[in-house]
């Protein structure tokens, strides 16, 4: 399996703390099934429009990295390590020209929107990105609050040219029972292209324990395509191929919250 969404560079964000942090990271990672990796550090949009300021948070990065990639080379050497960030939308206007802000230097960037909330005109950002020739990955939707009574946003996001990635953990009720069956809403629509972790060096770690489940609930081969085949394809630049519905196992919070749809 391929991770794109965890905070395993030391000392740069609330991930890892240190480089003994960085190490226990990998070793979860690796024992839950993970062979690769690539690390996203919390990153401001708007820092990318102030020069001095990228300057200084991408050397930053750059110093966490290379701490991050020797260890990993000397004591890790079957896991692949890529990086990339996971930039908050703070703007409207985003400028990800640098190829350090995007997944392992791709046209693949992960993004959220800031506060974990949905903002006006959210689509505008998105937009924005697929102009300036970036595909953005939106994370963890599922956890955004009001998501439930705006249930047509992920597909204006998507029809827009985002793809969609739910965390492992949302589908364990890692971030409360809304988001879980959210997450399972999302994975029932089809409309989830990738799943990751968002594992921040310490704490439970959900990937073993989601593919069990996934598993369980005959969810194997999409499990497969989120977490494997789509991942990859990303390092490879090509889009994501379609992820069939998962058959729901919760009742929808869509319909709960608006019965007439």
């Amino acid at each position: 399996m391929l991770d794109f969404h965890n905070h395993l560079m030391p000392g740069v964000d609330d991930g890892a703390a240190d480089i003994s942090e960085s190490r226990k990271g990998l070793e979860t990672l690796r024992s839950q099934g993970i062979t690769e990796v690539i690390t996203t550090p919390h990153f401001q949009a708007s820092s990318a429009a102030r020069p001095r300021e990228l300057e200084l948070h991408l050397n930053a990065l750059d110093d966490a990295w290379e701490k991050l990639n020797a260890l990993a080379i000397a004591e890790f050497p079957g896991m692949r390590i890529e990086r990339g960030v996971e930039v908050a939308l703070d703007i409207p206007h985003p400028r990800l020209d640098d190829e350090r802000l995007r997944l392992a230097g791709t046209s693949y960037a992960l993004v959220e929107f800031p506060y974990m909330s949905i903002p006006p005109n959210s689509t505008l950002a998105v937009r924005e990105l697929v102009r300036s020739g970036v595909t953005p990955i939106i994370a963890h939707p599922e956890r955004y609050s009001g998501m439930a009574a705006n249930p047509d946003i992920l597909e204006s996001w998507r029809d827009s040219g985002a793809r969609i990635q739910v965390n492992s953990g949302s589908l364990l009720g890692y971030y409360g029972a809304n988001p879980k069956r959210l997450a399972w809403e999302i994975l029932s629509r089809g409309i989830a292209d990738y799943l990751s972790s968002d594992y921040h060096s310490r704490g439970k770690c959900p990937v073993a324990e989601c593919a069990t489940i996934m598993k369980e609930k005959g969810g194997e081969a999409q499990h497969r395509l989120l977490t494997t085949t789509n991942t990859r394809r990303v390092l490879l630049d090509q889009p994501p191929l379609p992820v069939p519905p998962l058959q729901a196992t919760e009742p929808s919070i869509w319909k709960r919250v608006m019965p007439w749809r």
